[in-house]
């Protein structure tokens, strides 16, 4: 009885305020919207620049009324929406209104189960929730493995960063692939108040791998019952997550129920909304044993230390050969085993409310999980048609998913207030590099990309690489923007063998290019292609950070430093490779020359030999590259020795000398200091002139340069005189550099460029 009036009366003041606070508020904006005694209209229209009552700060009050306008609407939907939920829970309102609620299917049992996803402080239970700590750091745990589910987890982090406000501690047991992709991730991305660990996937393959599976998650579906033996035994709490997952609220929300488990509870599930555990789907249909429905896997709340004093190693372990003696495979990997623990021990589990794991598949129960989409909590894409899925709301789901897809991540580096982050080696060095630059100087953003982070996600794609027995291999590089994904067909076809590319790229572009390649036949038959995603920041095209992720990320020997525009003559890849062994090219430091040329055809008759190019450079058809508009680029190459060669020839570097060479994947990296257009190619053919590598022109290779509309880069280097000064400027500070470095023998680029 003491309940139901302290239930009344919280109704009454909820009632109360829902109309109270909407006319003071009214009455407050309506006495400020005056001014002198006449009335200032907060229409737009209403006020241009050009009224002459307009003032900087009758603005600035105006914006004032308007952004406490809109805190106070917030305000009152929320109140309005705890009004609805008290009005749900009276007693009167349950014996009048039959409409569809959270079954009590979806909760542990008790009414706090409909309450678990109101954030704490906003609940208008009489026992309310403890609160997460401001600056808590939240345990996260993720099993993943290879290079789709490295793209998954991408997209998991961004819907879990872009409503935290906690620091985070991700825990990813990886295997090598996605270690190495998700390290260099996260590394790059330098999110403050996130810390990342990772273990060893791979090591725990003897755990588990003496149960069989049927799942499509294979051996690593498997791997979060090895949870408590895996994370560090101090660790007391955790949320586990599948890949799959996307986030529409705070994941603190989540934390915060961990404090709802009483007595021997120690693993929170929502319910499974499929019909799996109760068989007969078809025929002979003999799922796991579970409790009911059964319980889904793909979030998880582990208590893990009172998991670890109930010795859950053994308990999963002996219930697992118990069921294989019956079952003989796993057909849901974990979740079955988990089940079937359950079902011996119910008292494990505190059942969470459904819209923790709305889940996705065909046929389920998920439609029950919400009254509103705005309900939802997690949405959880369980179906192997993941997007494709049947369900009334899919196109919500689908849009939100899309949303977080291509969301730029580096919206997402913000600091968490009042939380300060853990001190950073790499972030720290970084502000002090930074800080070292003058503002004011009109080349700043010149030098200051030499110093941005760009977020870069490797292996982009599925990439498989055999090495030659021969260890001759060679890798082609280039690097490209989406406005020439159109040449990578084409160069797969010209060249059989390896490729790292580069790609700048937005979120929202990595997709496009994504859904390009998987519509592509010619791209998806080569598993060779390493595709490297570095994400866009800053106002330049950032060539030669390009050209050095591409070549550190080869696995051959050899790289062949080419330009996307290029297209290789047929057979290169394997002449080269004969070209390695015959210039020694393994004990020497040698650059091999391959010879440029170009079109402005956009429709070619590529030449099939060097006899038939010659021919069609007598014709006019093609040209010697830049030839017309930077000659001194490729002269030393001299092309007229070339047309007669049937040996390979020395050259000697020459001012502005960018030629496209192979060599050993030791070799310098580029500059990064030059940026956008110019200058790119020369200094890193300089430097390898400093560490006295000899250029050798091989007689029977070459390749063509596609016509294409200029780059962005090149337009701004020819139309703003200030960014030519400032390229000007920073080649003669690398020349000073050079000439530090190198010691005398490097004045002669100082000579050279003054007598060019």
């Amino acid at each position: 009885m003491l309940g139901i009036c302290r239930g009344r009366r919280k109704f009454l003041a909820a009632s109360l305020t829902v109309l109270f606070v909407p006319a003071i508020t009214w009455i407050y904006l309506f006495a400020g919207s005056f001014e002198d005694g006449k009335p200032v209209s907060l229409s737009p229209l209403e006020s241009q620049p050009h009224s002459p009552r307009y003032t900087a700060s009758s603005q600035r009050e105006r914006e004032s009324l308007e952004v406490r306008m809109r805190e106070v609407e917030e305000e009152n939907r929320v109140l309005r929406k705890q009004l609805s939920l008290a009005q749900s829970r009276s007693p009167s309102h349950q014996r009048g209104n039959h409409s569809k609620t959270y079954s009590m299917e979806e909760g542990t049992g008790d009414s706090e189960s409909l309450r678990a996803g109101i954030v704490a402080g906003n609940s208008s239970e009489c026992g309310q929730q403890p609160a997460v700590e401001k600056c808590e750091t939240i345990h996260v745990a993720i099993v993943c493995a290879g290079y789709n589910a490295s793209r998954d987890v991408v997209t998991l982090v961004k819907s879990v960063l872009f409503h935290r406000r906690n620091p985070l501690h991700f825990h990813l047991i990886a295997d090598a692939i996605a270690k190495q992709i998700l390290a260099t991730l996260f590394q790059t991305w330098m999110v403050p108040a996130v810390r990342i660990d990772f273990y060893d996937a791979d090591e725990l393959k003897s755990e588990v791998s003496w149960i069989p599976n049927k799942h499509y998650s294979g051996i690593y579906g498997l791997m979060k019952l090895v949870l408590t033996k895996t994370l560090p035994s101090n660790l007391e709490r955790v949320i586990v997550l599948d890949t799959d997952i996307t986030f529409a609220t705070d994941i603190a929300e989540l934390w915060a129920v961990f404090h709802k488990f009483k007595g021997q509870q120690v693993l929170g599930l929502v319910e499974n909304q499929s019909d799996w555990y109760l068989g007969n789907l078809w025929k002979n249909h003999r799922p796991w044993p579970a409790l009911g429905r059964g319980y889904n896997t793909g979030v998880i709340l582990l208590l893990l230390d009172k998991l670890r004093k109930m010795k859950w190693e053994q308990m999963w372990r002996l219930t697992a050969e118990r069921e294989l003696m019956s079952m003989l495979s796993t057909s849901l990997a974990d979740q079955d085993i988990f089940n079937a623990v359950i079902k011996q021990n119910p008292f494990l589990v505190y059942q969470l409310p459904c819209f923790w794991n709305v889940q996705l598949s065909d046929h389920t129960r998920s439609e029950q999980c919400y009254r509103d989409v705005s309900d939802l909590k997690v949405i959880h894409w369980n179906s192997p048609k993941k997007l494709r899925v049947k369900n009334k709301h899919v196109e919500f789901f689908r849009n939100l998913y899309l949303t977080f897809l291509e969301y730029d991540g580096n919206l997402l580096r913000r600091e968490l207030f009042g939380c300060p982050s853990e001190a950073d080696v790499n972030s720290e060095n970084l502000q002090k590099q930074l800080s070292e630059l003058d503002e004011d100087d009109l080349c700043y953003e010149f030098r200051r990309e030499r110093f941005t982070v760009h977020r870069t996600h490797l292996y982009f794609l599925h990439y498989e690489y055999e090495p030659a027995s021969d260890n001759t291999d060679v890798t082609l590089v280039a690097q490209l923007s989406m406005d020439r994904l159109q040449m990578l067909e084409a160069i797969c076809k010209h060249w059989e063998g390896p490729i790292s590319l580069a790609l700048y790229l937005s979120d929202a572009e990595a997709q496009q290019f994504l859904r390009y390649a998987q519509g592509s036949e010619v791209l998806m038959s080569r598993h060779n292609v390493g595709y490297h995603i570095v994400y866009k920041e800053g106002q330049f095209y950032p060539v030669n950070l390009l050209r050095n992720v591409a070549m550190k990320h080869i696995s051959t020997p050899y790289m062949f430093l080419s330009d996307i525009d290029f297209l290789p003559m047929y057979g290169l890849y394997e002449y080269l490779r004969k070209s390695v062994i015959q210039l020694d090219l393994a004990n020497t430091k040698k650059a091999l020359i391959v010879p440029a040329f170009e079109t402005l055809r956009y429709r070619l008759s590529f030449p099939k030999s060097k006899a038939e190019l010659l021919s069609m450079l007598d014709m006019g058809t093609l040209f010697t590259f830049r030839y017309h508009v930077w000659t001194k680029g490729h002269a030393p190459t001299n092309f007229a020795k070339w047309r007669t060669a049937t040996t390979p020839y020395r050259v000697e570097w020459e001012a502005d000398f960018e030629p496209y060479v192979v060599v050993r994947k030791d070799c310098p990296e580029y500059d990064r200091r030059f940026v956008g257009f110019g200058w790119n190619k020369v200094a890193h053919i300089m430097e390898l002139d400093a560490q006295e590598y000899e250029f050798t022109v091989l007689p029977n290779a070459y390749m063509i340069h596609m016509p294409h509309a200029p780059s962005f880069d090149i337009t701004k280097f020819r139309s703003n005189k200030q960014y030519r000064i400032c390229l000007k400027t920073l080649k003669e500070e690398f020349q000073q550099d050079m000439s530090r470095h190198y010691g005398f023998a490097a004045l002669k680029y100082l000579t050279a460029e003054n007598n060019s």
